[in-house]
């Protein structure tokens, strides 16, 4: 198991926050939990989806992403979550290219708890769908927080540019 904390990136204006969980990869079976804490009432968090779906630019809003790739390979996958359960998962050829939904996830079910001082979102899927057990991954975490006055900030293990930028390979610093 892998735990992590993620950073803002310098220029955002930052609420009060912290960002935090663990990934652990058992048998092909992913499990990723991350934890939002201290002031969510300056926060934007979706309300929970009556019918949680697949949704595109999730990351607009507050949104709780990890991409992984295959060590050696140029594609990677992109997962978006957000509070409210809708999800994503794009698959993409090479950095930032043809970003497109990955038809072998038709439902991605997560548990999101939320409380006055933290959320906890808890993911927890079958990699064989995509990727063969014997791969070793390269994965990045990020979330990306809106605020509830319409500020951004983008949160990662690692910055790797003069720009917020979650597809930059040299962020994958996790290796499982």
């Amino acid at each position: 198991m892998s735990n992590f904390s993620l950073v803002p990136f310098a220029s955002d204006a930052l609420p009060t926050i912290e960002i935090f969980g663990n990934i652990d990869r058992a048998d092909n079976i992913l499990s990723i939990e991350y934890q939002l804490l201290d002031d969510l009432d300056s926060v934007a968090i979706a309300s929970p989806a009556v019918a949680p779906s697949r949704k595109f630019a999730l990351w607009e809003a507050t949104c709780f992403e990890f991409f992984i790739g295959v060590l050696g390979d140029r594609n990677y996958w992109e997962f978006n979550l957000s509070p409210s359960g809708d999800w994503n998962v794009f698959r993409l050829d090479d950095y930032r290219q043809e970003l497109k939904n990955e038809t072998a996830f038709t439902s991605l079910p997560f548990d999101v708890d939320r409380s006055a001082n933290s959320l906890t979102l808890k993911l927890e899927f079958d990699l064989s769908k995509i990727i063969s057990i014997d791969r070793q991954l390269e994965v990045s975490i990020a979330t990306v927080i809106r605020s509830t006055q319409d500020e951004i900030s983008y949160w990662a293990l690692t910055h790797c540019d003069e720009e917020a930028d979650f597809h930059l390979r040299d962020s994958f610093v996790i290796k499982i």
